[in-house]
């Protein structure tokens, strides 16, 4: 396939707030009528997106755990709320930054279809963002903190700065590494390093793949991904350290349940990145990346399972259920399914 112009660059933890200054001139029929419904603002952030991130911060916490048990607290369940806040915020934020883009290309959305107002949106964003911080803090206190400022500096610097640029995919990875690192606060973070890097490796991936989902990728691109995607599950795979596992039997839980987790992200996102390679259309890089961001559950599971955590992987299953429920529910409906870029 020959060179495709540079893409748009649209996936996410997500985020951006490029140019903010001058709002377009709207139509009458583009003016809101009345304030932005439940439904809309739902759409604004793709609230069921946020399936596949509260794993991060429980994969986080599963790795900090393991071979130094920590007391778990019924504050550290802030953990994943924060995680949720932080992603909601920031698909909120990057439908405000992308309000001119999307009235050309996805004049359906909330902004340009006049549902919610970019101010309303740009409102939603920071509050989302600020409860995330406060939910981190109450959860984890200075040390949560910590680390959360710097995850909200990464994402509103993708939203201001990065989205566009060739370090973009680099501030997206960081999102995700630093959100593992978020639940991993009440423990030994040095053991969830491992987790950070497997999802910001695999969001880096998504990333690149995800500029290709208005004009097209390549087939070094895809492909690149396809085998970053083999690498990671393998990456995950690899059998979980003896110390803390003395037991034969639990050893042996940990080890197939880690493998048959890693195997479920390899399904989830591999077939659909070998298509965008062999056929780099549009529509095949916007079906990986979408593919891609489901596959996120599964591999959360499987860094959670290789750290021990069997509870955690249990929990993260029904998340990928009511994931899956929820996608059939919108295919039901009509619905292709909710968008995440």
């Amino acid at each position: 396939m020959n060179q495709v112009p540079e893409p748009r660059f649209t996936p996410r933890f997500d985020p951006p707030l490029r140019d903010s200054s001058d709002e377009p001139a709207r139509s009458p029929a583009h003016r809101p009528t009345h304030r932005p419904t439940l439904r809309d603002v739902g759409e604004l952030v793709r609230a069921p997106a946020a399936l596949s991130v509260v794993g991060d911060s429980l994969a986080g916490l599963a790795a900090a755990r393991a071979g130094s048990p920590t007391a778990l607290r019924g504050r550290h369940a802030l953990l994943p709320v924060a995680s949720a806040c932080l992603y909601l915020g920031g698909m909120a934020l990057n439908d405000y930054a992308d309000r001119h883009l999307d009235a050309v290309e996805r004049p359906e959305r909330p902004i340009p279809s006049g549902r919610v107002t970019p101010r309303g949106a740009l409102t939603v964003g920071t509050a989302l963002t600020a409860a995330g911080v406060a939910a981190a803090g109450i959860a984890g206190g200075r040390r949560a903190l910590a680390v959360a400022v710097p995850l909200v500096a990464c994402v509103w610097t993708y939203d201001l700065v990065a989205k566009d640029h060739p370090t973009g995919p680099f501030v997206m990875a960081a999102c995700r590494g630093l959100d593992v690192l978020l639940g991993a606060t009440p423990g030994r973070m040095r053991s969830a390093l491992p987790a950070a890097a497997g999802l910001a490796a695999h969001t880096l991936g998504l990333t690149v793949l995800s500029r290709g989902e208005v004009h097209g990728t390549t087939t070094r691109v895809a492909g690149g991904v396809a085998v970053g995607t083999l690498a990671g599950a393998a990456a995950a795979a690899a059998t979980a350290p003896a110390a803390g596992f003395a037991a034969p039997g639990r050893r042996t839980a940990v080890r197939w349940t880690t493998v048959a987790a890693a195997g479920a992200y390899a399904a989830a996102c591999l077939p659909a990145q070998v298509r965008a390679a062999v056929t780099p259309t549009a529509g095949n890089a916007r079906t990986a990346t979408r593919s891609g961001i489901q596959a996120m559950v599964p591999l959360q599971a499987a860094w959670a399972a290789r750290s021990g955590g069997l509870g955690t992987t249990a929990l993260l299953a029904g998340v990928a259920a009511v994931g899956y429920g929820l996608r059939l529910l919108g295919r039901a409906r009509g619905k292709a399914g909710v968008s995440i870029t």
